[in-house]
């Protein structure tokens, strides 16, 4: 009798789709039904909130492990991981976050032999680099990356954010340039590695976690700016500005108090941080530092709708969106600001205004068309404006070396096919000459690649942008594999940028898809508002709108599309998945959003709540409730293939948010597709670790293009007799 034996090459595998060595059990559902203003809403899964309970960890533990045996045994992935690491050697250095005090150029460089970069000085912009410090030498028994680090004024101190295992919440430890030698200070749970320093260098202002824990529920709540003196004991620091200080000023539990001052010193400001971008803000005089209490004025309100602001000279420019959704610049006294009668210095026009920024002398305005950046300079002396000249279109990137001291700017545009250069701009003479911090590089295929920008009608008719990046060999006959992606969310707008890892894909012939759905900013306010709290259900909608057009079109078809989100992405994600499963092959939903209902019983959630609503409010409850992809999830249902990423480091997406919904679609799906959690051990909500990163990225991109069908990877069989 002839038979056919099917035989795997890739590592034998058993023939048709992959699977573990064993089986993932089931999960137990043990419900817990909650009443919002009447309406009863069941979750099966929440004791899988309780992250410490070792039944809980077990679970994740064996979540991560199965879908570790499947990652790891998709053809292609390893290929994928060998790409990021060649494209990363082709940049033979990259420099970030150049920053100069005197003479001194400061600055983080990475070597593609690196996973995390070092800290080096130059004594002026081109002189011999030193190493000041090294996050892979500080301790041996661990691995740790720096997450900031801010130079003291005259440039002899540095102020070092240390990460461990993706953690965002920092140890700050303060660096003498001259000996390379460690101070003793050791201040934990600083987000970020923020800090500002006394003009005097003898300090800085801070605000700490409450906890070293992203985990602890009252960790960022009710936070205190606080001013350390350097050889004093962090213990004694004492709490300048906070709601239990100042119960007069109406601070909230979930905002931070960050203190800062104008880059002249001249003022100290106070701005309670939050997911809101209309700056709730303050002022004092330097001196009051010193004092018992400080004496604040109000610089503006969030009725003001004042979304930055930039001191130069004894004016403050204030970039507004208060009658004027797309943006406009205002000038008040800084010693006595007042937004409400303040002179229109650049009125609204088509761009919108997506940042301010300035140096010694002059100002800076960024304006975009919804896509491509333009930028505008301003010079208070002579009171003139003038377009500065870029060196092509795309996304602007402009970071001032001292914005204290000097007018120089580090200047680069971002596009979608090409990697950028970086100049030195000069706005006395409207100058840009090659930056010796360029890190130009050429990578393979970037000459193939078409870049279409669209605007597609949404499911109400409204125009939504959408951005398209493919090889321009692409066949439109539905056959192609499409990477989809979108945000939509604080009003982050989707502007063009290089990426060496996607560039992996679209050299495979994928179609790269960057949707901007409103909740992004790229129409201005109203079209950041048209996909906030109530109206959130228009960014998912738009997101799926661009995908019926993507297949309208025969860019691609439902058997090849893949649609991604991110962050508070994973709303978009999860509910386009949960209201059309029938349109996707595979979705990621990554470091995810996914049960909104019960963000605010997280520890970031409660700061978020401005941003996406809270159950305490009726209205805003039913909001949150159906941009809840888990409560969406419907027993029965053909859903694709999903791969659901959660870090357990994550400070800023609890890693229960994705293991829910993870397991209400592993309990649910029929269509056989997989659906897989992968948990990262080593990884925070991101990290800069390289080979993290690169094996983190690979299992999401291997396991969307297996089950869209690319070619390269799926298990390759031989027939034999």
């Amino acid at each position: 009798m002839k038979h056919t034996v099917l035989l795997l090459l890739a590592g034998g595998l058993a023939a048709g789709p992959l699977r573990a060595q064993r089986a993932l059990p089931a999960t137990p559902q043990r419900p817990v039904t909650d009443t919002y203003f009447g309406r009863q809403v069941v979750d099966n899964y929440r004791w899988l909130e309780d992250v410490n309970n070792p039944e809980v960890k077990a679970w994740f533990q064996a979540q991560a492990d199965y879908t570790k045996q499947i990652l790891d045994r998709i053809p292609g992935r390893d290929s994928l991981i060998s790409t990021f690491q060649a494209y990363d050697r082709l940049l033979t250095v990259r420099y970030g976050e150049v920053k100069k005090r005197g003479n001194r150029y400061f600055y983080r460089k990475t070597l593609p032999s690196e996973t995390v970069g070092r800290l080096f000085v130059r004594e002026g912009k081109t002189g011999p680099e030193r190493l000041l410090f090294d996050p892979t030498a500080y301790d041996k028994s661990t691995t740790y990356a720096m997450t900031a680090f801010t130079p003291s004024p005259n440039g002899q101190l540095i102020a070092i954010g240390l990460q461990e295992g993706g953690v965002e919440l920092s140890t700050l430890r303060i660096l003498t340039v001259a000996t390379r030698a460690l101070g003793a200070e050791s201040i934990p749970a600083v987000f970020g590695g923020g800090i500002d320093w006394l003009p005097d260098g003898s300090g800085f202002l801070y605000t700490p976690n409450n906890s070293t824990d992203p985990q602890d529920p009252k960790g960022n709540l009710d936070t205190k700016a606080r001013l350390h003196r350097l050889g004093q004991p962090v213990a004694a620091d004492p709490d300048l500005w906070s709601r239990a200080k100042n119960p007069d000023m109406g601070i909230r539990p979930d905002q931070y108090p960050v203190m800062f001052f104008a880059d002249d010193h001249t003022q100290v400001y106070g701005l309670l941080a939050s997911v809101d971008r209309r700056a709730d803000a303050w002022l004092a005089d330097p001196a009051d530092l010193a004092k018992p209490t400080i004496a604040w004025k109000r610089l503006s309100a969030p009725t003001d709708s004042v979304y930055d602001f930039r001191k130069l000279g004894s004016r403050l420019y204030l970039h507004s969106v208060k009658g004027a959704p797309k943006g406009r610049i205002l000038v008040t006294d800084a010693a006595n600001p007042n937004p409400a009668t303040a002179t229109v210095l650049l009125p609204e026009g088509e761009g919108n205004i997506t940042r301010l920024l300035s140096t010694k002398d002059y100002l800076f305005v960024v304006l975009s068309d919804g896509i491509n950046e333009t930028v505008r300079q301003y010079d208070p002396r002579i009171q003139q404006w003038v377009q500065m000249p870029m060196p092509s279109t795309g996304t602007a990137g402009l970071e001032p070396y001292d914005a204290a001291h000097s007018n120089e700017l580090f200047t680069y545009v971002s596009t979608w096919n090409r990697p950028e250069t970086v100049y030195d701009y000069a706005p006395e003479t409207r100058k840009m000459v090659l930056s010796p911090f360029d890190m130009k590089a050429r990578y393979p295929g970037t000459d193939d690649l078409v870049v279409e920008e669209l605007e597609v009608p949404g499911h109400d008719g409204t125009l939504v942008p959408l951005s398209l990046i493919y090889r321009k060999d692409l066949k439109k006959d539905g056959k192609a594999v499409c990477f989809m992606t979108g945000y939509g969310a604080y009003g982050i707008s989707a502007t063009p940028y290089f990426s060496r890892r996607m560039l992996a894909l679209l050299n495979q012939g994928v179609v790269l898809a960057a949707t901007h759905p409103r909740g992004g900013s790229e129409k201005g306010q109203a079209w950041y508002r048209a996909g906030y709290q109530t109206t959130k259900p228009n960014t998912w909608r738009d997101f799926i709108a661009c995908g019926e057009y993507l297949v309208k079109n025969r860019y691609t078809s439902p058997r090849h599309l893949i649609g991604e989100g991110t962050s508070a992405g994973g709303i978009l994600i999860g509910r386009a998945i949960t209201e059309r499963p029938d349109l996707f092959a595979a979705a990621i939903s990554n470091v995810s959003c996914s049960n909104a209902l019960r963000m605010e019983n997280s520890p970031n959630g409660p700061v978020n709540a401005p941003e996406f609503g809270t159950v305490k409010d009726s209205v805003q409850c039913m909001g949150l409730y159906e941009m809840d992809a888990f409560q969406h999830v419907k027993p029965g249902t053909r859903y694709p293939a999903v791969l659901c990423v959660g870090g357990m480091n994550d400070p800023r997406v609890i890693v229960w948010q994705p293991g829910k919904f993870a397991a209400a679609l592993q309990a649910a799906s029929t269509s056989g597709r997989p659906v897989l959690l992968q948990v990262n051990y080593d990884n925070g909500h991101f990290t800069e670790d390289k080979q993290v990163t690169f094996r983190n990225f690979a299992n999401m991109y291997a396991f969307a293009l297996w089950q869209a069908g690319h070619p390269s990877f799926q298990p390759r069989t031989i027939a034999a007799k």
